[in-house]
């Protein structure tokens, strides 16, 4: 159960970096460079392929919400 709560939450910050992304016309280069993460990165979070560590997970939703 813990694990698909886990799933989830990270589930809805990829749609939230998605969101975000598209109502204010951002690239994912843009993107990640307010992040201060790599873009091959931002492409790894928000199509699931990894997790964000704490850290990131803090600084994207600071950054999107």
């Amino acid at each position: 159960m813990e694990e698909f709560r886990m799933a989830e939450q990270f589930s809805t910050l990829a749609e939230e970096i998605i969101n975000y992304q598209k109502k204010n016309d951002m690239p994912d280069t843009q993107l990640a460079f307010n992040l201060r993460i790599t873009v091959e990165r931002l492409h790894d979070i928000k199509s699931m392929e990894s997790q964000p560590t704490p850290e990131e997970k803090k600084i994207i939703e600071d950054f999107v919400r």
